[in-house]
């Protein structure tokens, strides 16, 4: 029997767009980015550099201004249905789960949503723990996160349900014995959880 539920964020209560940084960033002639930017995101996600470093990274690389970088960066960002926050406040509410939220994320991101999601502070009570990368420098598919999570909360892995909409994220958690929903965003919703992966509840 599932006792806790650990939701990832993007693409599972916000919605994104994850080819738009991409495009923007081909408006400044940007065709590839070299691995020594790649691993900068990587870093930036675990919170190994800040903001700054970030945003020089790829000024220095490429010249561009930090308006233009963030606007890029945060391009992947559309909205935060409010639906999806009151299906997980009902739920919080219900008390019959333990709830975790756990995200692949970074500062810039998360000050862009403080801003837009007027509801997002009420959204963050809902949840037992809340876990972003940049903050607890560690990022999902690495194993460590996932034995974090268990070992933090003295979770068995059998009574946990992991939702992630990326496909390597819950291959990770299901080869340590957590169940998971591997949610597909083009024709899936998180507020259908209790019919979709009702054989597990």
């Amino acid at each position: 029997m599932i006792k806790t539920i650990i939701f990832d964020f993007g693409d599972i209560f916000v919605n994104l767009d994850k080819a738009a940084t991409f495009r923007e960033l081909e408006k400044f002639a940007i065709k590839k980015l070299p691995e020594v930017i790649t691993r900068k995101n990587l870093e930036y996600e675990k919170g190994l550099i800040s903001s700054e470093e970030f945003l020089n990274s790829y000024k220095n690389e490429f010249g561009l201004e930090h308006g233009s970088i963030t606007n890029s960066w945060n391009a992947i960002l559309i909205d935060f249905p409010e639906y999806r926050f009151n299906f997980i406040k009902k739920l919080s509410e219900e008390k019959e789960y333990q709830l975790i939220l756990l995200s692949n994320t970074n500062e810039i991101h998360i000050e862009w949503i403080i801003k837009n999601v007027p509801f997002f502070e009420k959204f963050k009570t809902c949840f037992d723990a809340f876990y972003l990368s940049h903050e607890i420098n560690l990022r999902k598919p690495d194993i460590n996160i996932y034995e974090f999570v268990l070992k933090t909360h003295n979770l068995n892995p059998e009574d946990c349900l992991f939702i992630d909409d990326t496909k390597e994220n819950t291959e990770a958690a299901s080869a340590m014995g957590i169940h998971t929903w591997n949610l597909n965003p083009s024709r899936e919703d998180v507020i259908d959880l209790f019919t979709i992966k009702k054989e597990l509840f």
